[in-house]
């Protein structure tokens, strides 16, 4: 069995109710955040937005704002976590429209999969420009009950997936599962979202760098923080982070 196939199966091996299990945890002997005075904000340039300026990193995570705000924070979700869904509604607005807007934090958002549905989701998020990877992965997370419901009750579809050529397994699980459906009510065309998830090497790829990544930093459950590559332990909400990020010197 090749290397892709047994990762595939690993995915296929846990039902989806388990596979949900890692979102919220956390473990780890607890690190305070970095702390620092108050920054003034930055002005973009030519009377631009930051939250406007959207970057790919060579992680793969997709970072808002000024590249050289001087605190970077790196958010590891899940599109099936809901407490990444809770995060982003109720700790969004502000992250966006405050401090990002300010200049003085960025914000990447990197995977961590903990599911098939996962990998799906975060294939077609990055289907189309880079701009529209976080209004997608928001949707989702606000229509996340229903999707999450209908990937369960194909479950049988999604394991006879694994039998199928690389480039048409994913295909046929986004089918089944009404991710392609829901992508193309949202600007992903479906022969383009198609041609996305038949790139099996690329899809493939996303589920490698999750995976070397969680290990290497320690990534035991979404969501998970890093401020200026330190991790926030025990933070899984806005009401814990923000406080960390003004002591870091937000405002």
């Amino acid at each position: 069995m090749t290397k892709f196939r047994r990762a595939f199966a690993a995915f296929l091996a846990v039902p989806l109710a388990l596979g949900l299990a890692a979102c919220g945890s956390s473990d780890g002997e607890a690190e305070g955040p970095p702390t620092g005075e108050p920054i003034a904000a930055i002005p973009a340039p030519n009377g631009a937005s930051w939250m406007d300026t959207v970057e790919v990193t060579p992680e793969d995570g997709y970072r808002y704002g000024n590249p050289d705000a001087p605190i970077k924070l790196v958010e590891y979700q899940s599109h099936t976590c809901p407490h990444c869904g809770a995060f982003a509604e109720e700790g969004g607005p502000a992250l966006k429209n405050k401090y990002v807007a300010s200049g003085v934090v960025s914000w990447e958002i990197r995977e961590q999969l903990h599911n098939p549905i996962d990998l799906l989701v975060a294939t077609l998020a990055r289907c189309g420009a880079k701009e529209s990877f976080l209004p997608l992965s928001e949707q989702f997370w606000t229509n996340l009950e229903p999707m999450i419901e209908r990937a369960q009750a194909n479950q049988a579809a999604l394991a006879q997936a694994q039998s199928l050529p690389p480039n048409q397994r994913f295909q046929q699980m986004a089918e089944v599962t009404g991710l392609i459906e829901f992508f193309s009510a949202r600007g992903i065309a479906r022969e383009q979202a198609l041609q996305c998830l038949a790139d099996a090497d690329k899809v493939q790829a996303i589920a490698d760098r999750s995976d070397k990544q969680s290990q290497e930093l320690n990534v035991t459950g979404t969501p998970t923080f890093f401020i200026n590559g330190r991790k926030i332990e025990n933070v899984a909400s806005w009401s814990g982070l923000e406080p960390a990020l003004q002591a870091a010197g937000a405002r």
